[in-house]
């Protein structure tokens, strides 16, 4: 069995009405206190929307659920609920349903987002240190009440670059970390999901989110989106292969008893570990420096044992200038 090496044990020592969101019973709110502007977006299980509050007139994010069960939407809920107020995490401001449909809704906070095709490349590299570490406050901050995002990825965060404010968002797929409990390995989306999820180990934790996180840090340094490209599932695991080497994924496999299916083991073959510095080229070298390089090689690592902890990250030296310019902040106010 495994288990989280930080705050494994959150949600035992919570009283079970933190974590029994089954038990919830949801507050509704007046769907005509708010009006639909725009369609900003959509995704498997919503439709997002740009909104405002009629009643002061502010901007919100209206998030209109597709049929969905209702225990998942207690999930979401009730995580949001959980961590309100955390850094850079979006904020729930209501919850409303159609007095017809019985349609929920979730109304968030307004962010002006950028997409982030189009920011990530006009980045600079002291920008991604300090977006980086702004996401892992919000992923340190979460795994610390006790969940798991497990669907980190540049659509999952948004960043207003002239206020650089940035806020984790979509916790639809999120849930509360039980030691030595066995998950669906059905989650993250494909380019970002770790190897645990693709070698079918369900006693995974926190941990699945510092991958998620590597994938998204590589993609920004090397200007590569995504980093690990798979056509399918059985394929992610091969590009990963490619990469960090099949001596390493089988002492991985080995370590916690994994036997791969035989299609999957055929389709990995056999691969050598390939240096970062491969990945280097004039048009992304001024990001990648050799702090950034041994913090990659931090998180992406098979055993999800041996990643950084979002705790960990944030003491790296990679993220030096940025805390030392959030001191100096602290000292000015």
């Amino acid at each position: 069995m495994s288990q989280a090496r930080i705050y494994a044990d959150v949600n035992v020592q919570r009283p079970k009405e933190y974590w029994d969101y089954e038990a919830l019973t949801v507050q509704w709110g007046d769907q005509d206190d708010y009006e639909v502007v725009r369609k900003v977006g959509r995704g498997k299980y919503s439709e997002v929307f740009e909104g405002v509050n009629a009643v002061n007139s502010e901007k919100c994010i209206i998030k209109i659920l597709k049929p969905v069960k209702k225990k998942k939407i207690k999930r979401e809920i009730k995580i949001l609920q959980n961590l309100c107020g955390g850094p850079n995490i979006i904020r729930l401001l209501d919850i409303v349903r159609d007095p017809q449909s019985k349609t929920p809704s979730l109304v968030f906070e307004y962010v002006n987002n950028t997409d982030f095709k189009v920011l990530y490349p006009t980045l600079t590299d002291y920008d991604i240190r300090y977006y980086i570490y702004e996401l892992l406050k919000a992923l340190d901050f979460c795994h610390s009440q006790g969940i798991m995002h497990r669907d980190v990825k540049p659509h999952n965060v948004m960043i207003d670059h002239e206020q650089r404010k940035l806020r984790l968002i979509d916790w639809g797929l999120a849930e509360f970390y039980h030691p030595n409990k066995e998950y669906n390995v059905r989650v993250a989306s494909r380019y970002f999901k770790g190897p645990e999820l693709l070698v079918d180990l369900q006693d995974y934790d926190y941990s699945l989110d510092m991958w998620s996180l590597g994938c998204m840090f590589a993609g920004m340094i090397f200007r590569k989106e995504p980093f690990f490209y798979g056509h399918d599932n059985y394929d992610q695991l091969v590009k990963i292969a490619k990469v960090l080497g099949t001596d390493e994924l089988n002492s991985y496999l080995g370590k916690y008893s994994i036997m791969l299916d035989p299609h999957l083991e055929a389709l990995v073959g056999r691969h050598s570990r390939k240096p970062w510095s491969k990945f280097v080229n004039s048009e992304n070298q001024h990001l990648v420096s050799p702090e950034a390089v041994d913090f990659l090689d931090k998180l992406l690592r098979y055993d999800h044992q041996d990643r950084l902890t979002a705790r960990e990250a944030m003491a790296h030296p990679y993220f030096y200038p940025v805390r030392q310019q959030e001191a100096q902040a602290g000292r000015h106010n």
